[in-house]
């Protein structure tokens, strides 16, 4: 695959990744909610190695449902999430779908911490689904 890249809203924060995502999925924890304001995170999972930002970012951790500390990487600038690391999945990076340039790509499959789904969406039936985390 040629590389990934994007960025966030200002364009002050820019990446690059040289990897095939790992997988791609959906969170519906309440966590990703509130981070990105709406019902879910689309994530795609990368080695931690083949991700380079550039531009100032800043991390917030929350406590995530393992009892780990999830650090939530975002623009200073304009508050637009990067990418998140979660403490059960070492050495991977989860980059939000929204900050690709080319969102052509993004095929979830697998949605996460459904038993905080929102109502009202829908979720496809050819895709594998878990009341929380899979691990």
């Amino acid at each position: 695959m040629a590389s990934i890249t994007g960025g966030c809203l200002c364009g002050k924060v820019r990446f690059t990744v040289s990897a095939d995502p790992t997988f791609q999925g959906v969170c519906h924890c309440t966590d990703c909610q509130k981070q990105g304001g709406t019902a879910f995170s689309v994530v795609l999972a990368f080695p931690d190695s083949s991700v380079k930002v550039t531009g100032a970012t800043r991390t917030f951790r929350s406590i995530g449902s393992s009892g780990g500390a999830v650090q939530r990487v975002f623009c200073p600038e304009c508050g637009s999430p990067i990418y998140s690391v979660p403490p059960n999945a070492p050495g991977l990076l989860f980059v939000k779908g929204g900050c690709l340039d080319d969102t052509s790509i993004l095929a979830p499959m697998v949605h996460i911490f459904c038993d905080s789904k929102q109502p009202w969406v829908a979720i496809p039936e050819d895709v594998m689904t878990f009341p929380k985390s899979p691990n």
